[in-house]
């Protein structure tokens, strides 16, 4: 049965010193059947530059203004032509050459399939563990849109969905638009696939990070349009005993 074609999308802005990385790792997958598109904000330094160095590997790119992340991530969907999508951004890579490859031989004609991910340390990329073991938040044996009621339990760059099933990001949502995003796609969902695999390095310091604040409210907006007024307000108490418990631990830990 032929493979199907998945497009590897790159948002990204400014981000020069990381974007080769993130090509060269999507250019060594040895999964045959890719889709490569670069959308590009109109970045002021040399990342165009660097596009162009690498274009004739690139199916689509363009470079253009526009109004943030989810906008770009927009665009990058509607001239998507392959039957899956995952995002890989500036800094991002995946986890191992033969990724893509793995992850295709878990099962046909999936929804979703979703995985793991390494964390990286912001400037220097150095592993300091996979997502699981140095967040609270664990990625479930069994994904559906409702275990999204305690945040964001799977990274969006392990996160591989079928394009017919997947809407675009709700520009209301300005840092917290891609929760919104994959509690859809799993709401669309029928067959949803854990890869038990590392999927994707990700790297610390994205935009979340750096707004935390009003991510966290929109978030908390987020899960209550999902999940509602009452259970957001009591799983908001349970993500706090979770944090407040994972700190403890993580200090045991330390001192022990």
């Amino acid at each position: 049965m032929q493979k199907p074609k998945i497009s590897v999308i790159t948002v990204t802005y400014n981000a020069e010193a990381y974007l080769e990385k993130t090509f060269e790792s999507v250019f060594a997958q040895t999964y045959p059947h890719i889709e490569y598109v670069v959308i590009d904000g109109k970045s002021k330094d040399k990342t165009v530059e660097i596009i162009k160095k690498y274009e004739s590997k690139i199916h689509f790119w363009l470079s253009e203004p526009d109004k943030g992340l989810y906008d770009a991530m927009n665009k990058a969907i509607s001239h998507a032509t392959g039957e899956y999508m995952i995002f890989m951004n500036a800094g991002d890579t995946f986890y191992e050459h033969t990724t893509l490859e793995k992850v295709f031989q878990k099962a046909e004609n999936a929804d979703i399939y979703y995985g793991e991910a390494m964390i990286l340390e912001a400037e220097t990329l150095k592993p300091l563990g996979l997502r699981s073991e140095i967040t609270p938040q664990k990625t479930p044996k069994k994904l559906t849109w409702k275990s999204l009621r305690l945040g964001m339990v799977v990274c969006h760059q392990a996160f591989i969905a079928k394009k017919s099933i997947a809407p675009f990001y709700d520009l209301q949502y300005k840092y917290s638009a891609d929760v919104n995003w994959v509690i859809e796609c799993l709401k669309n969902a029928q067959k949803i696939i854990n890869t038990e695999t590392v999927i994707a390095n990700f790297s610390l310091g994205g935009l979340t990070t750096q707004k935390r604040k009003t991510s966290l409210w929109e978030r908390y907006e987020v899960l209550k349009k999902h999940y509602g007024f009452v259970s957001n307000l009591f799983n908001h108490f349970l993500i706090l005993l979770r944090g407040v418990f994972f700190i403890l631990k993580q200090r045991k830990k330390y001192w022990d």
